[in-house]
């Protein structure tokens, strides 16, 4: 008993009198040292107390952004597949049409189910002017936590991502090689960190191949088909003979908005997409894309969370993925 005291408070950083308190349902302690405590009791393998045990599965939170961009769902497949394998089951979490429920909900919802640990696909994290102070809660209880795609410098969980400097690199040097010299750029939002990412990769790279990457040639919206095809408009306007976009939903609605505007793809426009989601083979034309290599970042993503639940590692870095240029038939050289 006198071990698992004080192996739980040291996992809480509380006294081993305060962990007692708790086991035995006594007042005189806060809720969120409670729910810390006993977050702790889980993830370290003990039981409850029977009082205190309740009816619970060994779940891990997995919360998406949003189900239509293909890549989410595909990451999810994998990561919740690896969970189940380590016995596990995934509680899955999507805010897009979820009747309003923002991350800071799923979080409290996640905390009262007694996650063993969450995972975010994306979210609030990304992006540096919306709300983060709910994540401060996960950090309160000690709950093991992994985020995938790019976060804001302030929020120091284990971080899983691909290189997004080097996905624009990879782009811009391959629409340079086919004559290109107009390139635009089709990115998420202002405050997003992974387009603000790519975008820092491309100015200074667009500067030394003597294309400068001029402020009509960046647009910005929302990761959709239907944002893609209205800023591919603007760019396509403003003279870019190829874009490099932040998604491949991005990239097929400039593939559309090339067709509104009385333009081939690729003799007249070069459209490079990014994830290499599932099905880009098979567009019209198929798309060249900066493949994530989602497979080895789902591994590791489980790897980053049971050692954090095995109490070997603890949060921190940021680990980044090479990703792959996948040429296919939406780019070619530029017209005479």
């Amino acid at each position: 008993m006198s071990k698992r005291l004080a192996e739980v408070a040291r996992k809480v950083g509380v006294s081993e009198a305060t962990v007692s308190r708790v086991l035995n349902d006594k007042p005189g302690v806060s809720d969120a040292t409670r729910q810390a405590v006993l977050t702790a009791l889980d993830v370290l393998g003990y039981e409850r107390p029977t009082k205190l045990r309740g009816e619970r599965a060994r779940l891990v939170g997995l919360v998406l952004p949003e189900l239509q961009n293909p890549i989410f769902p595909a990451l999810a497949e994998i990561i919740g597949g690896g969970l189940t394998q380590n016995g596990y089951t995934p509680l899955l979490c999507t805010q897009q049409n979820a009747g309003g429920i923002t991350e800071s909900d799923y979080i409290d919802l996640l905390l009262q189910q007694q996650v063993s640990g969450v995972i975010f696909l994306g979210g609030n994290y990304s992006q540096a002017d919306a709300p983060h102070e709910h994540y401060d809660r996960l950090r309160q209880v000690n709950l093991p936590t992994v985020l995938v795609n790019a976060r804001i410098e302030t929020l120091d969980f284990a971080t899983v991502s691909t290189d997004d400097g080097a996905a624009a690199e990879q782009a811009i040097l391959h629409l340079h090689q086919l004559g290109h010299r107009r390139i635009g750029m089709l990115l998420g939002p202002l405050d997003h960190i992974p387009s603000q990412r790519k975008l820092a990769a491309a100015r200074p790279l667009l500067e030394r191949l003597g294309a400068p990457l001029g402020d009509d040639m960046v647009v910005r919206g929302l990761y959709s088909l239907e944002s893609g095809q209205a800023g591919a408009s603007r760019l396509f306007a403003a003279g870019a003979t190829a874009i490099v976009c932040a998604s491949d939903p991005l990239a097929l609605g400039a593939v559309r908005a090339a067709r509104r505007a009385g333009l081939q793809v690729p003799q007249d426009a070069s459209i490079v997409g990014f994830d290499d989601s599932a099905l880009m083979s098979c567009t019209d034309p198929a798309l060249t894309t900066v493949r994530q290599p989602i497979e080895s970042m789902g591994r590791t993503v489980i790897e980053l969370l049971l050692s954090q639940i095995a109490g070997t590692t603890e949060a921190g870095d940021e680990l980044l993925f090479e990703p792959e240029l996948v040429l296919r038939s939406s780019t070619g050289p530029v017209a005479a």
